[in-house]
């Protein structure tokens, strides 16, 4: 079986609007909707956990029904954080999930997710256990000597940006959450699951990624989002 575990626990003040930003309206549709539509059509998506922040569970429901999100099957309180969130989504799945099945998790303000990477990330789980979705960097990376100037730079060919989907054997996922917060390692700050398991000392498997998989944190990224929307209506490139 292959989870999908949505976090939408945040409240979003960074976009600056009077609601969390998930819910936020685009064309007549939630963010979030779009996040889990883009898992709802997926053919190798068997149910999706959505973890989602306290006062909107209800909202979020009435959403999945008014838009025909039928594999949602729970609805889970998120944490104070990011990664507490994820530890309640993995917790929860405890009396559903065997060892072997897959569990793939989501940023419910990454809308844009596409169906390749989806199939990508979940091979990539299959083949070697788990798979992050990642990019290369197309900018140089220097390192910072004295806030106003270098004389180191990083290869770009050694780095990965990686985003979510992230994609992990249950059993993996179940016993590295536990570990970490009993032993408080990989749980602290801008932390998620990826940075955690390198924490725990599990090697982490590309996936293919794509430069459309924007996290919406901005009004900025909001319109981004937008136009991608309006780009595939356009549809007129080859």
């Amino acid at each position: 079986m292959n989870v999908a575990v949505i976090i939408a626990g945040g409240s979003g003040h960074r976009m600056g609007q009077d609601i969390p930003k998930q819910f936020i309206n685009v064309y007549d549709k939630p963010v979030l909707i779009y996040t889990l539509e883009g898992f709802q059509k997926h053919p190798m998506i068997d149910a999706i956990e959505l973890v989602c922040i306290d006062g909107w569970h209800d909202v979020a429901l009435a959403y999945a029904r008014q838009f025909g999100i039928d594999k949602l099957k729970w609805i889970v309180s998120g944490g104070e954080t990011g990664q507490e969130s994820i530890r309640n989504g993995v917790y929860h799945l405890e009396d559903t999930c065997a060892e072997d099945d897959i569990v793939i998790i989501h940023d419910g303000i990454r809308p844009l997710v596409e169906p390749a990477v989806l199939s990508d990330v979940i091979e990539t789980c299959r083949k070697y256990g788990n798979g992050v979705t990642s990019m290369p960097y197309n900018e140089q990376i220097f390192v910072v000597d004295d806030e106003i100037s270098t004389t180191r730079y990083i290869p770009r060919e050694t780095l990965r940006r990686v985003q979510t989907p992230q994609a992990y054997r249950f059993g993996l996922l179940d016993r590295a959450y536990h570990r970490a917060y009993e032993e408080k390692i990989g749980i602290y700050g801008s932390s998620y699951t990826n940075t955690m398991m390198v924490e725990l000392g599990e090697r982490l498997y590309f996936a293919a990624g794509s430069d459309k998989n924007i996290k919406l944190t901005t009004k900025d990224d909001l319109e981004m989002f937008k136009a991608y929307l309006k780009m595939d209506q356009d549809n007129w490139l080859k």
